[in-house]
C-alpha cells in the first residue's frame, strides 16, 4: 500500500502535517501536502484527519 495525496482536493490546511508521527509530510510551496515516500510508514494517521479526503491509502 501507499499513501497518495490528491493535489486538486488538498486545501493545505496542515492537519496531516501535525498528525504524522514520522514527520513524513510537509507543505510544498504551492501549499499542497507532500508525503515523502522514503519516510512514510503508511500508518494512515493522515488519512483519518484530512477534512477533505485528499489523502488516501491505495
Amino acid at each position: 500500500m501507499t499513501v497518495v495525496v490528491t493535489s486538486e482536493t488538498c486545501t493545505g490546511c496542515g492537519e496531516c502535517v501535525s498528525s504524522c508521527p514520522l514527520d513524513a509530510i510537509s507543505l510544498k510551496e504551492d501549499g499542497k501536502a507532500y508525503i515523502d515516500p522514503n519516510t512514510c510508514g503508511e500508518c494512515g494517521a493522515c488519512v483519518d484527519v484530512c477534512p477533505v479526503s485528499a489523502i488516501v491509502l491505495s
